[in-house]
């Protein structure tokens, strides 16, 4: 492909790395503004907890005190008056100078007990591990749970039912502490490297967002659990080469695609220790996964979804935690796979749950009685993405949807009994998306709200009137910051492939001209976890950058992508991954590099983890569209990934593994033509470097050259040790300009 430096190049690479002296009012990013500044910090309002007694909801403040630290402030809804119900003084323990820093905070039922989980450490993704505080607000008494523990290895603590213990994962096994007495029960005894009791093994926590494994039964009783058997788990060793003068192997405990995986069982103990009831789940267990675990409104049964190795069947079994006995009440099956529903809420008799299915073809709300009566209550050709609340007194669920574009998110409400329409509650004057943390009662919500060209505003509203009572958050000084940027609005638009027609946005330069051809940067994940074409402010500024600088930044969502749009959409990748998103995405590039204003000799493509592996595909699979390619993090051979993610998608190499091959990047290396950088940490636990050094063995294999850069110890997200996100920016923002200048060029 034929390389063009349009006029200006130097210029634009002078403010691509931040070296050209720039004032802010320029309305020109760098990346020093972006990284440096810090003047494009949005106002932020978390850490909310809605109080079960329905007086209000609580948040953090920052103290006047000298010491600093945050007080924790109770907020009704209907005034907004607020009272300090946790000062930071009482925050600061016996013989301390400064109050505990909140990472976050527990209330225990009866509001009468506040736990604080402080001083964290990272356990893979996130700080999951710490040291907790109980304050008791009546005696303003402030003590350690676990005090003669090893400092900072606390995990999931949480209050009994009654507040009178708490129970925590410590070092694999479960405790329970006396708050009056201090007395400490360990509940298990054979935790170990590979016995995992109350929390889980990587595979789990990554793919199945498990970490907290283990629940108190609502009379106090008894605690259910996980126990995982990591034992014969494959052990991928990473090396650290820079603490030290000599090296330092880190192993991981990971189940690779079709190799052995965890064993999982579940079990109930007495939380006055004793012997632990062993549910009797049927099936292999190292073949099988229970995904989800909760209390089945009782303190008699718990509810399990265990899902077989391929995923394409999840049965719903109430357990016994008496006797161990296993009843399967329902089972939702797939040719493809199956989600783990995270929408299982009881209705207040505790005679039926909610489930969410895609067996008709959309994703549904299903009512499912103890007896295995199931009563469908949303219907239509549209997908319900999450529920929110369900009000029992009132007889409606309230769930996200959005029925008419797949890029946006809205709360509808349905009655109870599945009669009727759905009703928007979301604001018709508000496109883009809404979130909502809904009282208990369902009265009120904090609303959140943003589009694509709008950053997050945050406001407390009435339920179901969407009537606003106040603001909390407006961000007027970053939505000021924003409009002063030389930029157009970001457009969105669908793209006609033949077969279906894509989703996607775009960003012009402020300057753009209609007259002229401009460099198309496609941005792209393309796999089922992730959908990119959204309309919701991401703070992405980023591309916004390199738009100013002359690039038009684009995204496509293809089939596969966990767009609300139909089943079929999204299984259609089915043991596709690696061809038909590369396939909808090339030809989403045949039809927009015919636009007037692209330059069909100047399409980039870049992404981060499936995205970088998508990269990869687009360069060797298709390398006549694509002139630039950056890959950060990628995925080069399936068989390299892990068992409950790749496995889901793809299916078992021992039953087929063509998909695997086929989908596989490094399958097609020996036929790269453009430009490729290859971007990867050395620590990463996630997607091992290991794929990377087998692709570029392939690569130079065939004598193809290109472009790496290995980040030391850093993980997935390359983000750790000082400078390296800036870095990492400038890194690919150099690379695409020298090897794909920005600016227009005449027609």
């Amino acid at each position: 492909m034929k390389m063009i430096k349009p006029a200006g190049f130097l210029l634009v690479l002078a403010l691509a790395m931040g070296l050209a002296a720039q004032e802010a009012d320029t309305g020109l990013l760098t990346l020093d503004r972006m990284y440096s500044s810090g003047e494009f910090r949005g106002e932020f309002f978390g850490q909310v907890r809605w109080l079960e007694d329905g007086s209000g909801y609580t948040t953090l403040k920052r103290s006047d005190a000298e010491h600093g630290g945050m007080d924790i402030v109770r907020v009704s809804p209907k005034s907004g008056k607020e009272k300090v119900l946790v000062s930071a003084e009482m925050l600061i323990p016996k013989g301390a100078e400064k109050p505990l820093g909140i990472r976050d905070y527990i209330w225990s039922p009866d509001n009468k007990k506040l736990m604080i989980f402080t001083n964290t450490r990272r356990v893979w993704r996130q700080n999951t591990r710490g040291d907790y505080w109980v304050l008791n607000l009546k005696t303003g008494a402030l003590e350690q749970v676990g005090a003669t523990m090893e400092p900072t290895w606390l995990m999931f603590a949480k209050f009994s039912p009654q507040a009178d213990r708490v129970a925590y994962v410590y070092k694999n096994n479960i405790y329970v502490e006396d708050l009056a007495s201090h007395q400490i029960t360990q509940l298990t005894h054979d935790g170990s490297e590979t016995i995992i009791n109350g929390t889980f093994d990587w595979v789990y926590e990554e793919e199945f967002h498990q970490r907290d494994g283990f629940r108190w039964s609502p009379d106090g009783e008894k605690i259910a659990y996980w126990q995982l058997d990591a034992e014969g788990i494959g052990v991928f060793y990473m090396i650290n080469n820079t603490d030290s003068i000599y090296s330092k192997i880190i192993p991981v405990q990971y189940p690779k695609v079709g190799t052995t995986n965890s064993a999982a069982s579940m079990g109930v103990v007495p939380a006055a220790g004793g012997k632990t009831i062993w549910m009797k789940v049927p099936g292999d267990k190292r073949n099988n996964y229970i995904a989800r675990m909760d209390w089945a409104a009782n303190s008699q049964e718990i509810l399990i979804q265990r899902m077989n190795r391929l995923q394409n069947t999840n049965h719903l079994m109430f357990c016994n935690g008496s006797t161990g006995e296993v009843r399967t009440v329902f089972t939702d099956t797939d040719d493809a796979w199956i989600d783990a529903c995270d929408d299982v809420k009881w209705l207040k008799d505790g005679q039926r749950f909610t489930y969410v299915s895609e067996q008709q073809g959309w994703r549904q709300v299903y009512l499912i009685s103890r007896d295995g009566k199931v009563e469908k209550i949303t219907k239509g050709d549209y997908d319900v993405i999450s529920i929110q609340v369900i009000d029992t007194k009132r007889g409606w669920i309230y769930f996200i949807a959005s029925p008419e574009n797949p890029t946006q998110r809205y709360l509808f409400r349905i009655r109870l009994d599945g009669k009727g329409k759905p009703e928007r509650l979301s604001p018709t004057d508000q496109p883009g998306q809404h979130g909502y943390q809904i009282s208990a009662d369902g009265k009120w919500a904090i609303h959140r709200y943003s589009n694509v060209n709008t950053p997050q505003v945050t406001d407390l509203v009435r339920l179901p009137s969407h009537k606003r009572q106040r603001w909390l958050v407006k961000n007027e000084p970053l939505k000021a910051k924003i409009a002063s940027l030389k930029k157009l609005p970001t457009e969105f638009f669908r793209v006609n492939i033949g077969e279906v027609e894509l989703d996607g946005w775009m960003i012009k330069p402020y300057n753009f001209d209609a007259t002229k051809k401009y460099p198309v940067l496609f941005h792209v994940y393309t796999e089922p976890w992730g959908q990119t074409a959204q309309d919701r402010w991401g703070g992405d500024l980023w591309h916004l950058m390199l738009a100013q600088q002359g690039y038009i930044v684009m995204t496509v969502d293809n089939r596969g992508t966990p767009c609300p749009r139909g089943r079929a959409w999204r299984k259609s990748i089915y043991q596709k991954i690696g061809q038909i998103n590369a396939a909808d995405q090339a030809a989403a590039v045949r039809v927009i590099r015919d636009w007037d204003f692209v330059d069909a000799d100047r399409i980039a493509i870049w992404g981060w983890s499936g995205g970088g592996s998508a990269t990869l595909n687009a360069m060797f699979q298709y390398p006549e569209l694509y002139h630039t390619g950056m890959a950060v993090a990628p995925v080069p051979d399936q068989h390299l990934y892990d068992t409950i993610y790749q496995e889901r998608y793809m299916g078992l190499p021992s039953l087929d593994d063509a998909p695997f091959v086929k989908g596989s990047p490094i399958t097609y290396a020996k036929n790269l033509k453009g430009n490729l950088l290859i971007v990867h940490g050395t620590g990463d636990d996630n997607v091992h470097y290991q794929g990377v050094e087998k692709l570029i063995n392939e690569l130079v294999k065939h004598n193809k050259y290109f472009t790496m850069m290995a980040y030391p110890n850093r993980s997935h997200g390359i983000y750790e040790g000082e400078g390296t996100s800036r870095h990492l920016r400038e890194l690919l923002t150099r690379y695409l300009h020298e090897h794909m200048p920005a600016g227009p060029v005449t027609r």
